[in-house]
């Protein structure tokens, strides 16, 4: 069993295609065939189910997909290891965060990052946080910029807190509201509003918070990307809270601030079981302890 054909199979299995398998690892397809063929008759199974419309794993496929992942990460790690013993960093930098993080230049950190690695290969995931915090437990993401309420705390993973922050509220700028000085809970209550799904984190600050003064509210607009959302405040469709920092950076709204308001922790979490040295060298670019008072 070789590495490349562990490669192999990951591609297929996530392009579900033996072409577009075989122009990813720039290799022809005949050849990408023959290796996985190979692989098929060592481990005496077949890995996927071909047909002339579609390519799916079967259930050994499925069982073998996990560990291939983690042999592949494995190796690439052991590279990134050799590089930093003597002063290169190379590997991977997956980064994952919140579309409305405000507490770090993101797109600013990851150009200067690129310009001083630039053997490291950079990707980037964007979600929500509780599913971006398991991915960085699970090793698919290094690091992880994470919105949360303060009743919460990131689970399973080192964190260093970046900021807090107070949500305000978001109004067009034709709203009535949008002439108001200051808000509270109760007469936002009033309003139809625009909020993440229910259930997860960036929603559940202001759940709790109008839970916790006795209020109601109707979400009539629920969506799961943090500009979008503030596209539809723009156009009168309903209000929302967020987090002052990310509204600053908003055109075509109005923001309000509200005495009652909820606040939002920024957190920067990664692995506890081991950084890679591209993680390292993200981390202290950020300027983030992570020595044992980092948690």
């Amino acid at each position: 069993m070789e590495l490349q054909q562990m490669r192999y199979v990951v591609a297929v299995a996530e392009t579900n295609s033996f072409t577009r398998a075989a122009e990813r690892c720039l290799v022809v397809q005949s050849a990408l065939s023959h290796q996985i063929a190979r692989l098929e008759k060592e481990l005496g199974a077949r890995l996927f189910e071909r047909t002339s419309r579609r390519v799916r794993l079967t259930p050994a496929g499925a069982a073998f997909l996990p560990a291939a992942r983690q042999c592949l990460e494995a190796a690439e790690r052991a590279v990134a290891e050799v590089a930093a013993a003597v002063g290169e960093v190379r590997g991977r930098l997956a980064v994952g965060l919140i579309p409305s993080v405000a507490a770090v230049d993101v797109p600013s950190a990851l150009r200067t990052f690129h310009r001083q690695y630039p053997h490291v290969r950079i990707s980037l995931r964007v979600g929500a946080s509780e599913e971006l915090g398991e991915q960085v437990e699970g090793g698919a993401l290094d690091v992880a910029f994470l919105g949360l309420a303060t009743t919460a705390r990131p689970a399973g993973v080192a964190a260093f807190e970046l900021a807090r922050d107070r949500l305000v509220a978001v109004v067009a700028p034709d709203h009535p509201l949008a002439r108001e000085s200051a808000l509270d809970l109760r007469r936002l209550s009033r309003e139809v509003f625009v909020d993440l799904p229910a259930g997860t984190a960036g929603r559940l600050q202001s759940d709790q918070a109008f839970a916790a003064a006795g209020l109601g509210r109707d979400v009539a607009f629920e969506v799961t990307n943090a500009d979008f959302l503030a596209r539809l405040v723009g156009q009168g469709l309903g209000v929302a809270l967020l987090p002052a920092g990310y509204v600053s950076q908003l055109a075509g709204v109005a923001s309000v601030p509200v005495t009652d308001a909820p606040t939002r922790v920024e957190y920067l979490v990664w692995s506890r079981s081991g950084r890679t040295p591209a993680a390292t060298a993200f981390l202290d670019l950020i300027g983030v302890p992570t020595g044992p008072g980092a948690r």
